[in-house]
């Protein structure tokens, strides 16, 4: 009896050490496989980066103004921030905003001002946004459910007639002028939504003083803003709603609370430290970087001098193509995952149809890109007639291509939601569209987003079908509508990357990548923004 209890015993303690070695030495694995790709990676992004950026050209003594303006000041807030946390969540909130701020304002230009333009923008604004924010405004006074029935008339109904009084509408834009539109069109609305977020939100000032800033602060600043070469009075009026007004109201409230006005230090310091660090060198007579990411290159047609070379065209084609994608990926591919696991039928011959539609889907995310190229070719180019290397055609390949990428995420995020609480809702006496609308899909959209987030980076780095389907590797405009011819980044890099010219090897498709990751992170932050939002919500 005692034998076997020491055997028992043995035998258990050589199992818990084999158990912690192989425990110990598949974390030390796994550290250092995760270690050698964040490093790998640091080292990709510093190279191009500073290739980007010409740093190699900056002297000692700039690296030496750097140090002190910017490192040291935002050094030492940061390790002030450990011992007062608030301070840090104060200053990353100001930054965020800030980032968050600008890179919405470019969004917005590329869509509005140079996509759409102001007359095309106005015409479908007066038919679609003056209806939709007269019945929320209408809706928020008095309770009638028409207003719903409303909203989805509006929407059905908007385009048709924006479409059919484009001329008309379109000449009063362009009598306005870009400026004039985009006051009533984006700073207008924006005064509103200010007013009701201090007033709903937010313990500050009385929202009508905030609105009446808003609506005066960007005419009072357009004699300032003339004097700036590479900001004109469309562009600022485009940014204010997206950087000037959020950050405003986040500072204000942050300087209104105690506890966090410590807080702005960092991103004043950081602010002041860059504003030095872009004067002082040249006061001193010391070298500074040369870099090939600045406005230049993001503004300017492709050129065979490397000094005159610029993405816009690249830019704008890549834009147009993505958010097209975004929108045929989601409504086709939540539609679809939504049908497979909510209402299509799992037993019997329908069944197994079913079945093998999942199947198939499953082995579409692994077909070669250049397949869907040649399908994008025959279909899109040749038989719907959309033209070679349009961007319609660009976005409806690349839209096959990820659609069984979003199809596969977004089932697994719906099925991820637990079977209880949709008994639970059938139980309550709901409908399965009411299920779906209230219970599953909040829950299960996060999970959509992310493997959204996955798909889009994917569509927007591809070159294969975009080859196939005649798009050009460089233009000098960008495209003039959804049947324009089109360019993408990755094909005017890869163009670039042949030159024999070091300038254009080195420099200049370095800039090149840099403005690719930054579209692909603002695409991403957005979605990831909206994730977040789900799933703080309270459900």
């Amino acid at each position: 009896m005692a034998t076997g209890t020491e055997r028992q015993g043995t035998d258990r303690a050589a199992f818990g050490g084999v158990s912690r070695l192989r425990g110990v030495v598949f974390r030390y694995v796994t550290f250092a496989a995760s270690l050698f790709g964040i490093l790998s990676l640091a080292v990709l992004l510093g190279y191009v980066f500073w290739d980007a950026f010409g740093l190699e050209t900056a002297a000692p003594a700039w690296y030496a103004t750097m140090v002190v303006t910017v490192v040291l000041p935002v050094a030492g807030f940061l390790l002030y921030a450990r011992r007062n946390p608030l301070a840090g969540r104060t200053a990353l909130e100001l930054a965020a905003t800030a980032t968050g701020g600008v890179l919405s304002g470019f969004a917005l230009v590329v869509v509005l001002e140079v996509i759409a333009g102001p007359g095309l923008w106005f015409a479908y604004f007066l038919a679609m946004g003056v209806p939709l924010g007269a019945l929320y405004l209408y809706g928020r006074r008095v309770e009638a459910s028409w207003t719903g029935l409303a909203v989805l008339g509006v929407l059905v109904a908007g385009p048709v007639v924006g479409t059919a009084l484009l001329g008309p509408l379109s000449r009063i834009g362009g009598f306005l002028g870009g400026p004039g539109v985009y006051y009533l069109s984006v700073i207008a609305p924006t005064a509103l939504v200010a007013r009701h977020v201090v007033d709903e939100y937010l313990d500050g000032p009385n929202g009508n003083y905030v609105a009446l800033a808003t609506l005066v602060a960007p005419i009072l600043a357009a004699p300032a803003i003339d004097t700036v070469a590479v900001l004109s009075r469309s562009v600022w009026l485009l940014f204010f709603p997206t950087l000037v007004v959020p950050f405003s109201i986040v500072a204000g409230r942050n300087l209104a609370t105690p506890g966090r006005r410590v807080g702005v230090a960092g991103p004043l310091a950081f602010a002041l430290g860059v504003g030095l660090l872009a004067v002082v060198p040249d006061l001193l007579g010391v070298a500074g970087p040369s870099p090939w990411f600045d406005w230049q290159y993001v503004t300017s047609a492709p050129s065979q001098t490397a000094e005159q070379a610029g993405l816009y065209p690249a830019i704008i084609g890549s834009i147009f193509m993505i958010v097209l994608v975004a929108l045929l990926t989601l409504v086709l591919g939540v539609g679809a995952a939504l049908y497979l696991e909510e209402y299509a039928p799992s037993s019997g011959p329908a069944g197994a149809v079913t079945q093998f539609i999942r199947i198939n889907i499953s082995n579409l995310a692994g077909v070669p890109s250049v397949v869907y190229g040649i399908l994008g070719l025959a279909v899109f180019a040749n038989t719907l007639q959309f033209g070679f290397g349009t961007v319609a055609t660009a976005a409806f390949t690349l839209s096959l291509l990820i659609l069984p990428i979003v199809i596969i995420s977004a089932r697994e995020a719906i099925r991820s939601v637990p079977d209880s609480l949709r008994e639970a809702s059938y139980g309550m006496g709901a409908t399965r569209w009411q299920t779906i609308k209230n219970v599953i899909m909040p829950r299960a959209i996060p999970g959509i987003l992310t493997g959204t987030i996955l798909a889009l980076g994917r569509a927007i780095g591809e070159t294969a079908p975009l080859i196939m389907i005649g798009v050009a590797t460089t233009k000098f405009s960008p495209p003039s509508g959804l049947f324009g011819k089109m360019t993408a980044m990755p094909m005017q890099v890869f163009t670039w990357s042949s030159y024999p010219s070091e300038a254009f090897q080195h420099g200049v498709v370095a800039a090149g990548v840099v403005t690719l990751l930054v579209v692909l992170l603002t695409m991403n932050s957005v979605a990831i923004l909206l994730r977040n939002e789900f799933e703080r919500g309270d459900y």
